[in-house]
């Protein structure tokens, strides 16, 4: 061990984990030293030590490994794990590439590919290359349940679950985002790698917790859609964005052929003239106060100001109003059970913007409905029906948008939709999955002449569409 003179220095250095820290306990004569080489870190009089970021574990190590410091390791709690994968499979060679691509940046990094073009696999692959405890992190815990059984069949082991009621913490475990940033505190030092599925949930200010609080030297961030102005969150958190495939790449070989037909339908004579008047009502007020509605703040500056008036109310209301009539309007429905006709021999998602479309189309064509109502039981029985063919049907909002694996569906029917092209590429992704003389087709059901022909076009910004 040195200090900062070369000489040799008789205690050693000590690395500790606390609550979601780093603390690193240096002998009085390095103390100055340690200042130059523990970036980030501060000196936590409580304690007599410099405190960081557990994040900074692998940072620190590699540091006092170049300065030949010796030190005691007392944060890693994580274990060497055996693990093999149970049956054969040969990557693709996007898999392939997107693996090297994660080795050679340090075993931390953001894969990027599609829907349906076996993300997790990689993540399997992964880990049986870094053979350490392992947290695998998700948004729902419908994934949650899918990962834990992939992973169990995978590795042929009982792996862990924290969330939704369990904490069955083992060397190989599925969470959730929410579960994640909660328990980190003192399950940060439990986990060698880290797997972020969907990761574009990860750059907010609590879910980030969840990787900030976590000493895992090897990061692996999964998603399809990356947030466009993430790419330093992930970078700090995770890892640069190393591998990238798009869907056009892909189409044909690794996934289904697939196209996508927009159809504008015209509303009712009492229908334009209702949507006219909220749309004015909605305008005027907008006008009035000036507000740009097209940011984030134009929007929130919208809500803020119709709580304080009547007028602003009724502005809301008529937002409200005009949305509902393009989202449901008649058209549409007449459209959707001519789609449904020509495609009774196939797998369909019906894809909406609210809950009440939903179970009113539920209703009139007595199609099974899935909402964040749904109970997780009652959700799996519906999706098993789906890709059975015991229901050839599915109606939602948007749970379904992310994450859920159905392979039988071809079809997908967007009658609404917000403005987000993660979500429309989301719902595209939901029909790609690769079969034997495939061809998806994804509608997407236009009012026209409404806010709502913007929306389509905002959503559709990406080189799938």
């Amino acid at each position: 061990m040195h200090n900062k003179t070369g000489e040799t220095v008789n205690n050693h250095w000590q690395i500790e984990f606390d609550s979601g820290t780093l603390i690193v306990r240096v002998p009085e004569e390095s103390r100055e030293y340690a200042m130059q080489l523990l970036s980030g870190f501060v000196w936590d009089v409580r304690i007599g030590a410099y405190r960081g970021a557990a994040l900074s574990y692998r940072r620190v190590l590699m540091a006092l490994v170049k300065a030949r410091i010796e030190f005691v390791d007392n944060a890693r709690k994580y274990d060497d794990v055996p693990l093999d994968l149970k049956f054969e499979r040969i990557p693709f060679y996007y898999q392939s590439e997107a693996l090297d691509a994660w080795e050679k940046s340090g075993g931390c990094g953001v894969v990027v590919l599609p829907t349906g073009a076996g993300k997790s696999f990689v993540a399997q692959l992964a880990m049986t290359k870094i053979r350490r405890s392992t947290l695998v992190v998700t948004p729902t815990l419908d994934l949650v349940a899918q990962w834990h059984l992939n992973l169990e069949r995978a590795f042929g082991i009982e792996c862990g679950i924290v969330g939704g009621g369990t904490y069955d913490v083992k060397p190989v475990t599925v969470t959730t985002y929410d579960s994640a940033y909660i328990h980190m505190e003192h399950l940060g030092n439990a986990f060698g790698m880290l797997v972020f599925d969907e990761v574009h949930h990860l750059p907010t200010q609590t879910y980030s917790l969840g990787a900030l609080h976590a000493i895992a030297p090897y990061r692996l961030g999964l998603t399809a859609t990356p947030e466009r102005d993430a790419e330093l969150t992930y970078d700090q958190l995770v890892g640069p964005i190393v591998y990238t495939q798009t869907i056009r790449a892909l189409a044909g070989s690794n996934l289904s052929q697939y196209e996508t037909v927009q159809y504008e339908v015209s509303l009712d004579a009492d229908e334009r003239d209702q949507y006219d008047e909220y749309r004015a009502c909605y305008l005027d007020f907008i006008r009035e106060n000036r507000i740009r509605v097209g940011t984030p703040d134009g929007w929130n500056e919208f809500l803020r100001l119709s709580s304080r008036s009547s007028q602003g109310r009724a502005a809301l209301h008529a937002h409200r109003a005009q949305r509902a009539i393009t989202q449901h309007c008649r058209a549409k429905l007449k459209l959707l059970n001519e789609l449904l006709a020509i495609h009774r021999h196939d797998r369909t998602i019906i894809f909406t913007a609210d809950n009440a479309t939903v179970y009113r189309i539920s209703r009139e064509y007595l199609i099974p409905a899935i909402t964040h109502q749904s109970s997780v039981k009652e959700r799996r029985s519906v999706l098993e029906g789906f890709n059975t063919g015991k229901y050839p049907v599915v109606v939602t909002s948007k749970v379904l948008n992310e994450g859920v694996d159905i392979p039988a569906a071809n079809v997908a029917i967007v009658l609404s939709g917000s403005g987000s092209v993660r979500e429309h590429v989301q719902r595209l992704g939901r029909i790609l999955r690769a079969a034997k003389d495939k061809t998806a087709i994804l509608y997407e059901l236009v009012a026209k002449d409404t806010s709502e022909a913007f929306t389509s076009e905002k959503r559709r910004q990406h080189d799938a569409f």
